[in-house]
């Protein structure tokens, strides 16, 4: 993070000044009149053509072994009693499809019950409850285990299980048989973790490239893409062979999906992807239907809180880290530095890293490596896949890549950002700002798009966090791309006459902010073709454009829009960054929330993200001075008065503690200190 003055001279003026009047605010929450109230989401209406999908396994009388995800056959009897008692219907794919097509709407609490893996036990113990209740179901078996011989062992990841709990293709057709079983594709033999990484970190085999290690090389497109066609095949054909027909439902493996992997399962003739992601699947998104994993480890109450609450907003906390800590050139020590952030993020109890995927040890906000291999810049390290797939397995958080938009250290080829000065009326790069490569340049595009491209082929993450480098000041772009997409836009040709008069100034703003906004929709769709439509999206706002919607003009950032078209909007509520006093802080931090809560809905997509330094002040050249953990403490406390359910706070510097983890993990974790 850098404060940029020329940029930020106006807008910290309003900040301050906003920060005195706010400093007056009562440390309380904001007073609501019940009848605005929001309404408890189990008294809503539910939402039409919506459906909660079910992701059972195993199920087993006298035991549940989490081996296998298991469920007691009396849990289950239970669960689906709850269910039917609650008024929940179970639906059929067939159902859900007619839906999708402009068919007969889905009844209210539509329910999708599915068994992966293809166990022995659905056919004697699922099947005659699934019958009893009228229900219709998905079994998904693994091709490569109905054909394992019976004298052998099915290779179940690590474990050699029994050949008897899985069914063989003459069960399987039994099955197949009942009109209430739909057969779906589990994959022939990519059911396991392939080594994805040069550490030697195993992934799901579906959604990852392998690292050929012997070859020191990763796995090719077209190798990929022959793997997963050749796998796609096998299963399609052994279970139209067995069942009679075709295959329409792809359930992933571990829930993993892959852009790649479903174009290729789509041409097989898919219909409709399950995966393991939160909250109610929708019939016009067949192709990210989420699941609840149920297990045996819920008793009939939690799972009825589980399943109740399925609907409740996303919680986010966060941690944003810098990879640059991690990294060192003694693999020993690069080790020690990952176990050590693994172990912190664990034990702060939260739910979401926003991951550096770039280097930055100039500190000058300009990316010069990366930490995945490209065909862009230079890799400092294939560190990213390595940390974000050891955060999510053993930290159980999500993990966002944050990526720059266009702060990249490219060859002059790649024009950069202009900036025409009103007083000479010349036009040069701001040596004062972020030094971005103009996004009206085609190369300029196709070099950032390429760039995300390799960070979804060759690394596995949760989403993006496009960084505040994507921004245009009130006298930007001024470079002979953008002024031909203005005239093309129906806007001057020239910077004078766009600043021309008030109304001018507006159109072009919007046209720049709008511009930013569809390049980065531009890269997700690159990211997700590959990577997969699960792939979330957040975006950082500068605090000026949420408090004045004048100060747009002087950044291309819009809140509004900002909602509109990324899953979360993370504002950089740094309130020492924009001129703010500690003193005035809290009441500015009130400013920020209330602000976001006058847009419907938009605290429930808002992540707040703190400092954690202060980067006005320095110890030594170059070094910012960290902010007492008490005060980032009071802070998040304070957001949570206001209303904030999700925050977070940038940078996390694990080698120092700081923030200290026993003073803010109480107002930080999710698990410890849940938002009301």
């Amino acid at each position: 993070m850098r404060l940029f003055s020329s940029l930020l001279s106006r807008a910290l003026a309003l900040a301050v000044a906003m920060g005195v009047l706010a400093g007056c605010a009562k440390d309380i929450p904001l007073y609501v009149p019940p009848e605005q109230r929001p309404v408890a989401l189990q008294e809503q209406a539910w939402p039409s053509n919506r459906y909660l999908a079910l992701a059972y396994h195993a199920v087993q009388d006298n035991q549940a072994d989490q081996t296998f995800l298991a469920v007691r056959t009396h849990q289950l009897l239970a669960q689906l009693s709850w269910l039917r008692n609650q008024g929940y219907q179970a639906v059929s794919v067939q159902q859900i499809l007619d839906a999708q097509r402009g068919g007969q709407a889905l009844p209210a609490k539509a329910v999708l019950l599915s068994f992966d893996d293809g166990y022995q036990d659905f056919y004697t113990r699922m099947l005659p409850l699934l019958r009893s209740f009228n229900w219709p179901a998905v079994l998904a078996p693994v091709g490569a285990w109905l054909d394992t011989p019976a004298d052998q062992t099915v290779q179940f990841g690590d474990v050699a299980a029994p050949r008897s709990m899985f069914l063989n293709r003459a069960g399987l057709q039994q099955a197949a048989r009942s009109p209430l079983v739909e057969i779906g594709a589990h994959t022939f033999n990519q059911h396991k973790g392939v080594v994805a990484n040069p550490q030697g970190n195993t992934l799901p085999a579906m959604a990852n490239r392998m690292y050929l290690s012997a070859q020191q090389r990763y796995e090719s497109d077209e190798e990929f893409e022959h793997r997963l066609r050749q796998d796609v095949a096998a299963i399609t054909q052994a279970l139209q062979t067995t069942t009679g027909k075709a295959p329409r439902v792809w359930v992933w493996p571990y829930g993993a999906a892959n852009g790649t992997a479903q174009r290729i399962i789509q041409e097989a003739g898919y219909q409709l992807f399950l995966t393991l992601e939160d909250g109610l699947a929708d019939v016009q998104q067949p192709d990210n239907v989420p699941r609840v994993l149920m297990s045996g480890r819920d008793d009939i109450h939690s799972v009825a809180q589980r399943l109740t609450s399925v609907q409740a907003p996303h919680l986010m906390r966060v941690a944003h880290v810098d990879l640059d800590y991690v990294y060192d050139a003694d693999p020993e020590q690069l080790h020690k530095n990952l176990d050590a952030l693994v172990q912190r993020i664990a034990d702060m109890r939260i739910t979401t890293v926003f991951l550096q995927a770039f280097a930055d040890t100039a500190g000058d906000g300009l990316v010069h490596e990366v930490y995945f291999p490209n065909r862009v810049l230079p890799m400092r390290a294939d560190l990213f896949n390595r940390v974000a797939w050891q955060l999510r397995s053993r930290a159980q958080v999500e993990v966002y890549a944050w990526m720059p938009v266009l702060s990249l250290d490219l060859d002059e080829h790649h024009p950069r950002v202009q900036r025409w000065d009103p007083e000479t009326g010349k036009t040069s790069v701001d040596t004062q700002q972020y030094q971005r490569l103009s996004p009206f340049h085609a190369g300029n595009r196709l070099a950032i798009g390429q760039l995300y491209e390799d960070l979804a082929r060759y690394a596995w993450f949760d989403g993006l966090l496009y960084h505040d480098d994507a921004l245009l000041s009130d006298f930007e772009d001024a470079g002979p791309d953008a002024l031909r997409a203005y005239a093309e836009a129906g806007l001057p040709q020239d910077i004078a006459a766009l600043r021309a008069h008030p109304q001018q100034l507006q159109a072009w703003t919007r046209f720049k902010s709008r511009a930013l906004i569809d390049f980065t929709h531009e890269i997700t769709a690159k990211v997700r073709a590959i990577r997969g439509p699960q792939v979330k999206t957040a975006r950082n706002i500068f605090a000026a454009p949420i408090l004045d919607p004048q100060a747009e003009t002087w950044f291309a950032q819009n809140p509004d829009d900002f909602l509109a078209a990324y899953d979360w909007t993370a504002p950089m509520a740094m309130p020492l960054m924009e001129g703010v006093s500690y003193a005035d802080a809290p009441g500015w931090l009130d400013r920020m929330v209330d602000a976001m809560r006058q847009r419907p809905g938009a605290l429930d997509r808002t992540v707040f993200e703190l400092q954690t330094k202060d980067w006005r002040a320095t110890r030594q050249a170059d070094e910012a001075a960290t902010i007492d953990s008490t005060i980032i403490a009071q802070w998040m406390r304070r957001l949570q008065l206001r209303g904030a359910r999700n925050f977070g706070y940038y940078p996390d510097d694990f080698t120092q503690d700081h923030p200290r983890l026993e003073v803010v993990r109480p107002h930080m974790s999710s698990a410890w200190f849940p938002a009301p």
